[in-house]
């Protein structure tokens, strides 16, 4: 037999890598693994920092803390909780949605100082190019910018509207939802002005989550009642697809490595969104997660989708409602004692 020349080898390694990506983008979507911690509180977003290689889910007054890639718990920053955290990589400082805003030193864990800011935070972004970090608001002012070096506020943008999911293109803009006006607000981050509304059309719900595909400039609109993900052009407004989601979504976010999107809900789904072009968009597939898995984040490097939930224990009685709460506010996940379980799902 004759051995196989140096082009027949390269040609040979390239039809298995080939074939490999086929086999993998052919596998469907499942829950790999989940890490549980028994705790007490309410939770709302999950921040995966894919540069620190942690998972960070503030619960109750605290911030619990895991390994990305062993799903293992590292520890606990005491003391500060809120909604969403956001990593500045950088200087080491961690920032918490909450009222007031918490910062704490990423290595140690210990808490640095609270910052006082006003309006409701709830979303919360870190910003590439100018290094900042844009909390958002359900009330005015509707965008408090923090630089995360100090915790000073460098300014405020008022946007109108309830402010919920962001995504930064890395070249100078911010994309909001503006949920109780269905809408994506564009924000200029060298000027802290509001640039445009994109108007989500007739077809869309509130929007929650949000997804961005930077290389075609465009943008996924997770909403709620009906549940459509909306698919937009950044640039121009279009509207090109609205696809059918799960019920109850509040996360959303879009993987440039396998071109999806993906929108995770309340219902105990997780809808995956093939883009095949820049004009072409399909539910891929629907994947069983856990009831009150509504918040998602993305492992950049292992193509996993991160998701949050709560299991009350056995016999505790439900959490009081929020009386206070304004009406349309999305609510935490349940806050009596029990597991916080974080969902890893991939192929």
């Amino acid at each position: 037999m004759k051995k196989p020349t140096h082009l027949a080898r390269i040609l040979l390694g390239i039809g298995l890598l080939a074939g490999n990506a086929f086999a993998q983008s052919d596998t469907p979507y499942k829950v790999l693994d989940t890490a549980q911690l028994m705790g007490n509180g309410g939770i709302d977003y999950v921040c995966a920092d894919n540069d620190g290689r942690r998972v960070y889910v503030p619960r109750g007054t605290n911030t619990f803390v895991f390994d990305l890639d062993t799903h293992k718990y590292i520890g606990t920053v005491a003391g500060i909780g809120g909604h969403d955290v956001a990593i500045d990589t950088a200087t080491h400082h961690g920032i918490s949605s909450s009222s007031p805003l918490g910062m704490f030193d990423t290595k140690t864990l210990e808490k640095i100082k609270t910052i006082d800011v006003q309006g409701r935070p709830d979303g919360i972004l870190f910003e590439p190019l100018t290094d900042r970090v844009y909390v958002f608001s359900h009330q005015a002012p509707s965008i408090t910018v923090i630089d995360p070096k100090d915790g000073s506020v460098a300014g405020t943008i008022d946007v109108g509207g309830a402010m919920e999911q962001a995504r930064s293109d890395g070249q100078g803009h911010v994309y909001a939802d503006v949920e109780d006006e269905k809408r994506i607000a564009v924000v200029d981050v060298k000027t802290l002005k509001v640039i445009t509304k994109l108007d989500l059309g007739d077809t869309a719900g509130e929007p929650g989550g949000l997804g961005l595909d930077v290389k075609n400039h465009i943008l996924f609109a997770m909403c709620a009642d009906p549940n459509v993900c909306v698919v937009v052009n950044a640039d121009t407004g279009k509207v090109l697809a609205t696809l059918p989601i799960g019920n109850g979504t509040d996360g959303g976010g879009f993987n440039p490595n396998t071109m999806e999107a993906f929108s995770s809900q309340r219902d105990g789904t997780l809808t995956i969104i093939k883009e095949s072009s820049p004009t072409n968009f399909v539910v891929e597939q629907t994947v069983t997660t856990k009831a009150g898995c509504k918040t998602s984040s993305l492992d950049t490097k292992n193509n996993h989708i991160v998701l949050i939930c709560t299991e009350r224990l056995p016999g505790t009685p439900a959490p009081a409602p929020m009386t206070n709460a304004p009406a349309g506010q999305r609510r935490g996940g349940r806050g009596g004692p029990g597991n916080l379980d974080v969902l890893f799902v991939g192929r």
